[in-house]
């Protein structure tokens, strides 16, 4: 157990988490802070934010937050300048800030040629944008320091072409190649210790899909019931399912790891359906 315990260790590390009043990001919360991490939460929405944070700290006092968007420069850097200033340093960046946006989305009955492009722009944007600016900002702490492990998400959408969502399936497939590039990049120019990687999650179940995928009794949809017929495990994943590759990405453990897309999907991204 000392073995483990060294090996996945991230005690004192500082995680940043953008989108950090979002599900996903607060199960990873718990899970770094359970691993011993102090966790700074980033997100646009004040109320949730706050929300999230009294959540957190019922069992972890090690946290706290900034209002701030992903797609401001200025805010990214006052928020910058305060976290220097209390802890001197970032060892975990993780751009949790994105997802798909309604309006963005095709109906059942259109097709590619009743997209709007102004939509299309918004989700490239929150979703492409809002990784990179972040990890621009936050990043240089780390180059500066040459050390630091960044996870980005990215989605089953850059794996397969998933009816309906074009905007933000071309926008997590620009965040695959965009890890891979960073990888490289601050590895030969900043050194061996600092890492980019991305967790694509597959069909997890939150508020925020669970009337796409199930009905209001429970039961699965259609589009829910085509998507468990394609994943081996048989079933949708829940936030918790991320927890263990995060802690693993952003420790030691994965030293040797860069430039790396890590599918947490039940086999979805692998299964051919036959």
């Amino acid at each position: 157990m000392e073995y483990l315990k060294t090996l996945f260790n991230l005690e004192d590390k500082i995680a940043l988490l953008t989108g950090g009043a979002g599900i996903l990001a607060g199960e990873m919360a718990k899970g770094l802070l359970a691993a011993g991490a102090q966790v700074i939460l980033l997100d646009i929405n004040e109320e949730n934010l706050k929300r999230r944070i009294a959540d957190l700290q019922e069992t972890h006092p090690r946290v706290f937050g900034f209002v701030g968007n992903v797609l401001d420069e200025a805010d990214l850097k006052d928020i910058r300048k305060t976290i220097l200033a209390k802890y001197d340093r970032i060892d975990i960046l993780i751009n949790t800030a994105g997802g798909n946006l309604n309006q963005a989305t095709l109906e059942v009955d259109q097709n590619f040629f009743d997209l709007k492009i102004e939509q299309f722009k918004k989700v490239t944007d929150l979703n492409l944008n809002g990784t990179v600016l972040p990890t621009l900002i936050f990043g240089k702490i780390m180059a500066d320091q040459k050390s630091g492990s960044i996870i980005n998400i990215s989605s089953m959408a850059s794996m397969k072409a998933i009816s309906r969502v074009v905007g933000y399936s071309a926008a997590k497939a620009a965040i695959d190649n965009f890890t891979r590039w960073l990888a490289v990049e601050l590895a030969e120019k900043f050194g061996k210790s600092i890492r980019v990687n991305a967790i694509a999650p597959g069909f997890i179940l939150t508020e925020q899909n669970r009337t796409l995928l199930t009905n209001p009794d429970g039961s699965v949809t259609p589009r829910g019931k085509q998507i468990i017929s394609m994943t081996p495990f048989k079933r949708f994943g829940n936030p918790g399912d991320l927890v263990g590759t995060v802690i693993w990405l952003a420790s030691d453990a994965s030293k040797f790891v860069t430039g790396a897309v890590i599918p947490v999907d039940g086999g979805f991204s692998i299964s051919s359906g036959v």
